[in-house]
Parts: structure tokens; C-alpha cells; sequence
């Protein structure tokens, strides 16, 4: 055997990419240790790497689903959106897949490409094998920096790998990316090994157009913190080729079953409920009216604009900054985001095609009358859920929680509809609007990219748009005035700030009368010190979330933490929130980062198995192990 990998590396892989239906390895499946530098091929390696960390459905639901979308407040949920962790799902990301698995993997595909072009044993597209490599090797330790923070980047391939603080772990990367798009030869075929790359089918031009977006991506990471580095990187990516279709988005395709390719929302018992967050974003935004947008038999529940819904005060929290707060909106919105309800299915909408019925073993899907009772357990009022829209704000409800049956249950609330849940969608990992978007907010700074911000802006919402199948709304969509609940508009020439304060309708939920009251739009305290709710970066970040609705949480999250944006409510506090101390009943009307979970901690095993690593990645990190604990390009205060 030509010794040419660690034999800590070879096994792990092996396993992986046998299990993902490469055939042509089956032959030294047997015995790894075994295998000849002529049967072990880059693409086995790139192919198993990719695939796995597509994340199968226990992993997926822990971080893609529990961490991520939770924290990016692209759905309801408590656990780390109020400062939770769970030791074991980060073990099984970090250990299993990472250690283990997809970084071992892809370390190995680098591995087996500069040996083989080293020893001249190459094919025309073995270089650009090593490129693919290292592209995705770049991407996968970014996912695990900006979730962790400090990381190794010589390691994974031994024992006790040493770690380098955030700042090290994006230069090196930003590096990667330059230089590996630099090296890739487009001109070149991947045609015939194409089987073996779910995402490109080894278009190398794809591949590169997708190194050069991924380095804006990170390089726009550290606009706050080292901005003449942040605009270098990316002034240099983007006079490169970039990712601007939608047939070059970096998507995986899912299917049934149970390994790494089903489907990241698939488990049945997770509901996807729509956030407040996102609702506060839709409604009013680009003056698209519901009447428009719903079947007919919906349209008698659309109600009056400014309409905010039932004032049930005693049953809902107003221990938020959810503009929200202690009403129940009986019906849908006057106007809202074209998206809106196709990325979230309308309560009691069983007729509709994409309508979710999880879980299959009760009717809670369907299930929309609900009630609100007393202390004594007594009925005060049912309420109807179906064609309504309403999203509750995380945290701790108390008493309130306690008596209303319906704030948070499963068939009331707008969820993911059965093309998110059933494994037959791409989980996308990079699309175009995000080079848009990229290009928009780099223009607002001052930096040199080749469109205005004004076009990359109206193209990012193109694509989504389109990707949503609502193009035909874009130019009414895109000259819109209307602020949105949190004060925002679409239209890019309208920046004006909303008025201080605005009326609203509603009706006493107990005693059925109307009435009248003045709400605020809510104060973003960590978007210039709350002032400003309708720049132009306010426009691109707003406009980003909601694109980036349902694939790509993480983004969304780093966003936040990166700048503040878009406004995310904080949890409820009608009992104080253990894991969140400095949030309590004397501030929650205002936004603090101590207030939004920052990071992962690592597993505990790091410290038994790699004591000096850990206390290395606790020096850079600059404070203690905890979720709380910013990272090095995100705010700090």
C-alpha cells in the first residue's frame, strides 16, 4: 500500500462515503486500509463531505432546525433564542459531524489531490478537484466558526489540534477562497465524474462563481470589525465572476428516507411555526393586499388596514417589545408580503396542497378552536384560529401562558407548508439574491462593486421573488411607501422615517367593544442607538431575512449579530428567563445583545480530550464558554 493518508483519516471517510451510494468504492469498502493511491479518488472524498453535511435528520433537527432557525428567529421557539444550550446535539455537530465526518472528509479530498499532482498520477481535472476541495473546506470551517467561534484550521486530521482565534480562522479563509478561485481553470470538463458533486455536477465555472460570493460573504462578516479589511476582500471578489442566476444557486437535493440527504425539516414533531419576527416584517411591507393574494372563500377574514385584533391583555404577554403585544389578530392581515403565505400555510387552510399535517399521529394540524380559561380552569372565550395570522413572541408567559390554550399551539399558528417538510425541495445553501444583497450593502458603504445599490437591491428581491413565483407583484412590490410594523419600507428612494406614532383599531376581546389606541414602532436599540428604522441598510438586511426564509437561518443569525438587524423582539419576561439575566421586567422595551444568544459552547468532551485547544480557544474568544459571549466580528454592546 502507498502510504499517502494518515490511517486516522482514511476510516472515517470511507464509512461516510460508503454509506452515500458511491459504488465505485465498494470494491475497498471491505478493507480501507487497503486501499491504492489509484483507487482512491478526490471526488469519493468531495462527494461524501457535501452529502453529509447536508446534515441528516438527527443532526439536522438539533442544529438546522433547534439552533439555527430558532436563534435566527426564522420560527417560534425557546431553547437557545432564550440562552439554552444542549451539550449533546453540539457533541453529535461538533464530534460526529465534524471531527468525524465532513471536515475529515474534505481535508482528506485536499490531501489526495496534492499527492496525486505531486506524483504526476492526475487527470485534466484533478486540479480542479483540489480547488473544489478547498472551496468547500473554506465553507464548512466557516459554518463552524461562526457557531463556535475560535477553531482549529491545520487540524482535524490528528490529536489535540491546536486552535486560532476568529480573526485568523477569516483571514485564512479569505485567503482560501482567493486562491483557489484564482486556480481554477473553468475550461476544464468535470462532465464525467459530474455524479459525484450534488450541488454543480462539477461545473467548475459554477464552483468558482460560488468562491467568489462565498468571499463576500465572509468579508462583508467583518464590516464592523475590521472594515478596511472587509472592503478590500470584497472590492477584489467582486470584479470576479459571481453568483447571479438562479441555475448557479449551491443547492443540495433532498429526498425520502433517512440518511443525509432527507430533508433538514422533515421530523415530524418539530411544528415550524412562524416568529414574530417575521411577522412583524411581512405585514404592511411592499402594500400587496391580502384580498389579492388569498382564495376567495378567505377573503371575508382579511381585515381593515391598521386593524390590530383582540385585545385578550390577560391571556397574551405584553412583557415584550413585539409591537404585537397582548392582542390576537382574528383574521389576516390587510396587506402583506407576496411571500408571506407561501412560505407559511394559513391555520385551518387544509384544502391547500401544501398544507401540513404533522404529525400524522394526532389532529393537532387541523385543529384550530382553542380556548382561554381562568384560574380555575374555566372557559373565558374560544377563539378560532382558522384564517387568521398571528405569531407569538418567544420567552416565559407566566400565569398568561398557563390559561390561554391556544398562543403557541400547533394547528393556530402559520407553519412551513409540505414542500419544506416532505424531503422533495433543495436545501439551499447559497442563491443569488445573496450576492445581491451583498453587492447592495457594500454600495451603501461607500465601496467599489459593479452595480448601484439601488439595482443590486431591486435584483436581490427579483430573485426571491421569483424563487417564490410571485414576479408578476415585483414593480408594485418594489415602489411601495407602506412601512411594516417595524417601521420599514420597500421602496428604495423612500427613506423617510415613519411617524412616531400611528393609531390602530381593535376590539376588547372580553367585552366585544371597539376601541381606538396610538402604538410606537419598536425602538432597535442596537441599530444606531434605535434611531433609524428606515435606511437603506435597514431596506437590504429587512429584504435579505425574509429571502433568506427557510434555508439558510444561520445567515440570518449572523446578520444580527453582525449588525442588529432586522429588529428581533425580545423574549417574553412575565417570569424572569433563567439563562438570560440581564433581560428583565424594568428594560424589555429595549434591545440589548445580552439579550440574543451569540454563539455555541463547545462540547464538553473538548476540555477532557483537548485541554490545551480548549484553553487556547478560550483566550481568543475574549470571555467565558457561554452563549452570551460575542464573537470577534460581532457587536458587543
Amino acid at each position: 500500500m502507498k502510504a499517502f493518508l494518515k490511517r486516522a483519516i482514511i476510516p472515517a471517510a470511507v464509512l461516510m462515503l460508503s454509506a452515500t451510494a458511491c459504488s465505485d468504492f465498494d470494491e475497498i469498502n471491505a478493507d480501507p486500509y487497503l486501499a491504492t493511491e489509484s483507487q482512491v479518488q478526490v471526488e469519493y472524498f468531495i462527494n461524501g463531505s457535501i452529502i453529509g453535511s447536508q446534515q441528516d435528520p438527527h443532526i439536522a433537527e438539533r442544529i438546522f432546525v433547534l439552533y439555527w432557525k430558532t436563534a435566527g428567529h426564522q420560527q417560534f421557539g425557546g431553547g437557545i433564542s432564550t440562552g439554552g444550550y444542549n451539550d449533546g446535539w453540539s457533541s453529535d455537530y461538533y464530534g460526529s459531524g465534524y471531527l468525524g465526518g465532513w471536515l475529515n472528509s474534505i481535508y482528506a479530498a485536499v490531501q489526495v489531490a496534492e499527492k496525486q499532482i505531486k506524483d504526476g498520477n492526475i487527470k485534466p481535472y484533478t486540479n480542479n478537484l483540489l480547488q473544489v476541495s478547498r472551496i468547500w473546506r473554506a465553507y464548512l470551517l466557516s459554518e463552524l466558526t461562526d457557531n463556535f467561534g475560535p477553531i482549529p484550521i491545520n487540524g482535524f486530521q490528528g490529536s489535540n489540534p491546536e486552535f486560532s482565534d476568529v480573526k485568523t480562522v477569516y483571514y485564512y479563509l479569505l485567503e482560501e477562497l482567493k486562491d483557489a478561485s484564482t486556480k481554477m481553470d473553468v475550461s476544464v470538463s468535470g462532465s464525467s465524474i459530474s455524479k459525484y458533486d450534488q450541488a454543480y455536477g462539477f461545473n467548475f465555472a459554477k464552483w468558482q462563481k460560488y468562491a467568489n460570493s462565498m468571499r463576500l460573504r465572509l468579508a462583508m462578516r467583518l464590516s464592523e470589525v475590521d472594515p478596511a479589511k472587509a472592503k478590500s476582500e470584497f472590492e477584489a471578489a467582486a470584479a470576479k465572476p459571481l453568483l447571479t442566476g438562479a441555475d448557479e444557486t449551491f443547492q443540495i437535493a433532498e429526498k425520502p428516507g433517512w440518511d443525509a440527504l432527507t430533508g433538514v425539516m422533515t421530523r415530524e414533531w418539530n411544528s415550524f411555526l412562524m416568529s414574530s419576527t417575521i411577522n412583524n416584517l411581512y405585514q404592511g411591507l411592499g402594500g400587496i393586499k391580502s384580498a389579492s393574494l388569498v382564495k376567495a372563500d378567505q377573503v371575508p377574514f382579511v381585515k381593515p388596514q391598521n386593524y390590530i385584533g383582540l385585545k385578550l391583555s390577560d391571556h397574551f404577554t405584553t412583557m415584550t417589545n413585539d409591537p404585537s403585544a397582548g392582542y390576537w389578530l382574528d383574521g389576516l392581515p390587510y396587506s402583506i408580503d407576496p411571500r408571506a403565505y407561501k412560505t407559511y400555510i394559513i391555520p385551518g387552510d387544509i384544502s391547500n396542497s401544501d398544507f401540513n399535517a404533522y404529525p400524522s399521529w394526532d389532529n393537532t394540524a387541523k385543529t384550530t378552536e382553542r380556548t382561554l380559561v381562568n384560574a380555575a380552569g374555566a372557559t373565558v372565550k374560544t377563539l378560532d384560529a382558522k384564517n387568521t395570522w398571528n405569531a407569538p413572541s418567544n420567552g416565559d408567559w407566566g400565569t398568561k401562558g398557563s390559561k390561554n390554550n391556544i398562543w403557541s399551539f400547533n394547528g393556530a399558528i402559520p407553519r412551513h407548508g409540505q414542500q419544506f417538510r416532505n424531503s422533495s425541495s433543495k436545501r439551499i445553501f447559497f442563491a443569488s439574491w445573496e450576492t445581491y444583497f451583498l453587492l447592495a450593502e457594500a454600495a451603501v458603504r461607500g465601496w467599489s462593486v459593479p452595480m448601484s445599490g439601488q439595482a443590486a437591491y431591486e435584483a436581490g428581491i427579483d430573485a426571491s421573488l421569483a424563487y417564490w413565483g410571485v414576479s408578476n407583484l415585483g414593480a408594485q412590490y418594489k415602489a411601495s411607501t407602506d412601512y411594516n410594523k417595524v417601521g420599514t419600507s420597500v421602496s428604495w428612494t423612500h427613506t423617510a422615517e415613519p411617524p412616531a406614532s400611528y393609531a390602530v383599531t381593535y376590539v376588547d376581546g372580553y367585552t366585544n367593544t371597539p376601541g381606538t389606541t396610538t402604538k410606537t414602532y419598536p425602538k432597535n436599540d442596537l441599530y444606531k442607538a434605535g434611531a433609524v428604522k428606515n435606511d437603506l441598510l435597514t431596506k437590504i438586511i429587512t429584504q435579505k431575512f425574509i429571502a433568506q426564509t427557510p434555508w439558510l437561518p444561520l445567515e440570518a443569525w449572523s446578520d444580527h449579530r453582525r449588525l442588529g438587524l432586522p429588529f428581533f423582539e425580545n423574549p417574553a419576561v412575565e417570569n424572569p428567563l433563567v439563562n438570560l439575566p440581564a433581560l428583565n421586567s424594568s428594560n424589555y422595551m429595549t434591545s440589548n445583545v445580552k439579550f440574543f444568544p451569540q454563539r455555541l459552547k463547545y462540547p464538553s468532551s473538548l476540555p477532557a480530550s483537548n485541554a490545551k485547544g480548549y484553553q487556547q480557544a478560550l483566550g481568543f474568544l475574549g470571555g467565558e464558554d457561554a452563549t452570551l459571549t460575542p464573537l470577534w466580528w460581532a457587536k458587543k454592546q
